[in-house]
């Protein structure tokens, strides 16, 4: 694949996809010199490397959402989609506006989908080791919207493949994957994460809120904790995990719940208001011992 921007230090590796949506396509620790991938390694399009959601995550029901008295339509964007879902700025082009050994800026100058007309930016530095990221968007749909931002990075999934992350509460979903409710995790002992645990053998695809932003992805085989911080404005995260046998799941901290458009939990932006969002990944290393 052409257009693919590298950057590295001494204990990371990233390989970043402009033209495919701002995506990380690889993301890998060095550990001796020997590359460790950290994300699921592909072209960071489907079902590898990280994706970044604008102006939304997720899915919005009813063909559209109304909005200070205004119904907004929204087709589908995605092939064997029933509902618009991610916004589109994982399906667009974005440009290289700078770059350094360690450090890469890409720009979104003409996101637009349903009333959404926008421009983006994100941000990415390798710091010894560990992943920065940084999403900024801008409203320029001449009204004010509802705006959500998230990241959609895709891990691999082995055996001995554990999560750490603290919710308070689980979001259900139906056969549609649109939210009926909420429950305390309490009541699903299986989609506790409170401790390191293995991941379910069944289909999850639900968001978790009551999140201290804080998650632990830890590879026995790889003898490797990758950790997660999100900042205070991605509220939620969604885990998808759909089999043992998959080879991956999905861990994505986003700012608001499936299907907000006719709930709660996005930020209204004035034009030319915006709004941001951050996650690190980071590294260490399991003793052997």
């Amino acid at each position: 694949m052409t257009g693919l921007v590298e950057l590295r230090d001494g204990r990371g590796r990233l390989v970043l996809a402009p033209e495919k949506g701002a995506a990380i396509a690889r993301f890998e620790a060095l550990v001796d010199g020997a590359p460790v991938p950290l994300l699921r390694p592909g072209d960071g399009t489907g079902t590898s490397g990280c994706q970044v959601m604008v102006p939304w995550s997720n899915r919005i029901s009813g063909g559209g959402f109304e909005f200070n008295g205004r119904f907004h339509a929204v087709e589908p964007n995605v092939p064997g989609e029933a509902f618009p879902i991610h916004g589109d700025g994982f399906q667009r082009e974005w440009r290289l506006a700078g770059c350094t050994a360690t450090e890469a800026e890409l720009l979104l100058d003409d996101g637009a989908i349903g009333p959404y007309r926008y421009t983006a930016r994100i941000a990415y530095a390798l710091n010894d080791g560990a992943l920065d990221a940084t999403l900024t968007v801008e409203n320029r749909a001449g009204m004010r919207l509802p705006y959500g931002l998230g990241f959609h990075p895709w891990f691999r999934r082995r055996a001995g493949t554990m999560l750490e992350a603290r919710a308070t509460r689980v979001w259900l979903e139906d056969e549609r994957h649109l939210p009926t409710g909420v429950a305390p995790v309490a009541n699903h002992p299986g989609w506790d994460f409170s401790r390191a645990s293995v991941l379910p053998r069944s289909w999850v695809n639900n968001a978790f809120d009551g999140w201290d932003h804080h998650a632990a992805i830890i590879q026995p085989e790889d003898r490797m904790t990758i950790s997660l911080l999100a900042s205070p404005s991605l509220d939620v995260f969604i885990l998808y995990s759909p089999s043992p046998d998959s080879g991956f799941f999905c861990f994505e901290p986003v700012s608001h719940a499936v299907n907000a458009h006719h709930g709660e939990g996005l930020t209204p932006l004035e034009h030319g208001a915006t709004m941001s969002a951050s996650i690190r990944l980071d590294w260490t290393s399991i003793s052997s011992h």
